[in-house]
């Protein structure tokens, strides 16, 4: 659809309405896709009719989604009021978004609902960036699934950022019939809400208006997507370890009876008491159930020949008698004691221990290294090294390699793997190797963060020396210092950024010289920049002159 919208500056020229109109309290929003003349690159442009005063509301909510940077939310590169003039240049109230390509949720969720997998990532991911605006004070609004885009790159984003109203609870329950349809699709592929429960309870948390039953904020949903999942019952612990803690709790039953128990004191000739236990020796009585009981006597040792008389208390069998086993409790009773005796002498001996630890090494310190001192100065004052002795590297490490002559560059080309297809100043490569400091190659400005408005890890020029060529290091020239850069290399252009091993790394002055450790051998050389420096109008960087050299 050819565009008939006025009172835009030249710089923004409308291609295609996308969208029907937006209509408002104060009036009707257009939506178009227009080319951004400056920086050649599609961008999302809304005209506010009437412009002046009735859309003053609409361009504050974009000036604070303008200091976002998040990928959830198309970021806002422009905004202007209007002076309400529609004939005039710049007489029209618009705002200038980010452009998203991808595919649309409503084009996705007509073929079916989507994996749980997927709905809660980029639900998540949503939901982040939401709570982000939502953290400045800006309601979001427009929440629809014409406008939330499904990028190539896996993320997810929000178009027509702000909407001309919105609120926090409005947020909440856009988000949560997003989450619903995202589980039913819509369309002909539509179906029940099923799934994972916890999902479909939060859609319906979050699209609920009972006090006490919705969700407090969108930060409390994207915490809640962000939880594993639970899954089912505990399964059974195989027999084995059932076995295992049926002992163990026998044991700690029998433990807390013992614990509770007061000391018997046995009479000459009286019989112990009978072990709570059942009876086992090396041939084992018939399987009985955990409360069987047994008889007293068949757990008595057999009385001894008549004429015979058997110390008191000693079982058969090496078995121990309650007056050994009352006999341990006073033993652990006394280990109790002395191990509470050795911690109150640690917790004293400890720190007078690190005090003389201390105190040594203050006497080592001064008696050692002031005497080397004392021996140097003697040397200088009384000596002069010896004429041969040879300089040895700092640490016994050896040199970088030595540079040679400077690397003939038979070509160059931006390396944009993360970008969204829009050209980075591609045709001012060549000025970054053409001999001239004065001339560069920058590129683009971003918004919000100088790690690219966190869009990407970053851009950069792959310098072609034509052949394999052994290579000492790069120098790099530039009028924007404080960019950070790496230096890698590769035996071909068109590989991963993996591919390109990193060679040297550092921070941009007017003038940077990165040498390698080593010789590399390589054609293809990658300047990557991997942070960019605030400027008026955002954050670039720029090359203004690169040399490559040879190893010496």
């Amino acid at each position: 659809m050819a565009s008939t919208t006025t009172g835009l500056p030249d710089r923004y020229r409308p291609l295609d309405q996308i969208g029907p109109d937006e209509t408002t309290p104060t009036g009707v929003i257009q939506s178009w896709r227009a080319k951004d003349r400056v920086l050649n690159r599609d961008v999302a442009i809304r005209v506010h009719v009437p412009a002046g005063p009735a859309a003053h509301a609409w361009i504050t909510r974009a000036l604070t989604a303008g200091g976002l940077a998040t990928p959830a939310l198309a970021m806002v590169y422009d905004a202007s009021e209007g002076s309400g003039d529609p004939q005039a240049p710049g007489g029209a109230a618009y705002v200038v978004n980010e452009w998203i390509d991808g595919e649309t949720l409503a084009e996705r969720l007509r073929s079916g609902p989507m994996p749980e997998r997927d709905v809660r990532l980029v639900l998540r991911r949503l939901a982040e960036g939401v709570a982000e605006a939502h953290r400045v004070g800006l309601a979001v609004g427009g929440l629809t699934l014409e406008n939330v885009v499904l990028r190539p790159n896996g993320l997810v984003g929000l178009r027509a950022v702000p909407a001309a109203s919105g609120t926090v609870h409005g947020d909440i329950t856009a988000l949560g019939e997003l989450l619903e349809a995202c589980l039913t699709g819509v369309g002909p592929g539509a179906r029940p809400a099923t799934g994972p429960s916890d999902l479909v309870a939060l859609a319906r948390r979050a699209r609920s208006t009972e006090p006490g039953q919705g969700l407090s904020s969108v930060a409390a949903m994207a915490s809640l997507l962000a939880e594993r999942p639970r899954t089912g019952p505990t399964p059974p612990l195989p027999p084995n370890r059932a076995e295992e803690a049926e002992g163990g709790r026998r044991r700690r039953g029998r433990d807390r009876r013992a614990e509770g128990a007061a000391p018997v004191r046995l009479e000459p000739g009286a019989l112990p008491p009978v072990p709570p236990v059942r009876p086992g020796g090396d041939d084992e009585p018939p399987a009985r159930s955990p409360h069987d009981t047994i008889a007293a006597g068949a757990a008595l040792p057999p009385a001894p020949p008549a004429g015979e008389e058997e110390p008191f208390g000693v079982l058969h069998g090496g078995g121990s008698t309650s007056a050994d086993r009352y006999a341990d409790h006073a033993d652990l009773d006394e280990d109790d004691e002395d191990g509470a005796r050795k911690h109150r002498l640690a917790v004293v001996a400890l720190p007078l221990l690190a005090l003389l630890v201390v105190i040594a090494l203050a006497w080592w310190i001064g008696s050692s290294v002031l005497s080397v001192t004392d021996a140097v100065d003697e040397d200088i004052d009384g000596s002069t090294p010896p004429a041969t002795s040879a300089p040895v590297a700092e640490g016994g490490e050896e040199p970088a390699v030595e540079p040679g002559a400077a690397a003939d560059i038979a070509g160059a080309q931006v390396y944009d793997p993360f970008g969204d297809g829009a050209p980075e100043n591609d045709d001012a490569v060549p000025l970054s190797y053409d001999g001239d400091p004065a001339t560069s190659w920058p590129t683009l400005t971003y918004r919000g963060s100088p790690a690219f408005g966190n869009l990407k890890p970053g851009v950069g020029v792959v310098y072609d020396l034509g052949s394999p060529q052994d290579l000492a290091g790069v120098t790099v020239q530039t009028a924007r210092p404080g960019a950070t850069v790496e230096v890698r290399t590769a035996d071909t252009a068109d590989g991963a950024l993996d591919d390109f091993a990193v060679a040297a790394n550092g921070t941009l002055e007017q003038r940077t010289e990165l040498p390698f450790d080593d010789t590399v051998t390589a054609r293809y050389v990658l300047v990557w920049l991997t942070g960019l420096v605030d400027g008026p109008d955002g954050f670039s960087a720029e090359l203004a002159e690169v040399e490559i050299s040879t190893a010496g």
